[in-house]
């Protein structure tokens, strides 16, 4: 194994080329170092974190003596980002077993994977009962699919944006009340 660290003294001083040189050589171990991160996390957005932190940090990494200092660095940086990443996205890694074995018990429950046609018809229900205003503030949200600001909603209602907020707010209040009257557990339905 080539030691890269020959192309150290160039990097320091900032010599693109000789990144360009230590990259060639840093890149496939370092990516195949990352390859169990890669059901997990964008490797190639880790990547290129990682030879961005590597290209600031040379100037001021001192060898340890031993070869391939700067890669070996590069690989705890990869490792550090990767495990902060998914300390932050707090997703717990599945293997393959995992997988099969849920694959398995969905297919065993009796989940038919369509809508409840009961909690359909009472939220339907509870829709119908809302005052004017209300429900055309939810309906709003609900067509616009999140995809337009609500000081637009507002303006397509003829409402200011704080009224419009307040109808949105009493239309989820009154429903949520309907539903919990009808016996529906919103927090088991969300779940």
């Amino acid at each position: 194994m080539l030691d890269l660290d020959v192309h150290l003294a160039r990097l320091a001083d900032g010599d693109a080329d000789a990144f360009g040189r230590w990259l060639a050589g840093a890149e496939p171990r370092l990516r195949g170092s990352l390859r169990s991160y890669a059901a997990r996390l964008d490797t190639e957005a880790l990547v290129q974190e990682v030879l961005l932190r590597v290209w600031q940090v040379a100037p001021r990494h001192v060898p340890d003596g031993r070869p391939n200092s700067l890669l070996r660095l590069a690989h705890r940086i990869a490792r550090n980002l990767a495990v902060d990443e998914i300390r932050r996205l707090k997703s717990e890694p599945m293997d393959d077993d995992g997988i099969e074995k849920a694959l398995a018990a969905a297919e065993g429950s009796s989940f038919r994977g369509g809508p409840d046609p009961l909690l359909r018809q009472v939220i339907t229900m509870c829709h119908d009962k809302l005052p004017g205003k209300p429900a055309a503030a939810l309906d709003q949200r609900l067509t616009s699919g999140g995809g337009e600001p609500d000081e637009v909603l507002a303006a397509r209602l003829g409402m200011q944006l704080n009224t419009f907020l307040q109808n949105f707010t009493r239309a989820r209040k009154l429903l949520a009340e309907c539903l919990e009257k009808n016996r529906i557990d919103l927090a088991a339905e969300l779940c």
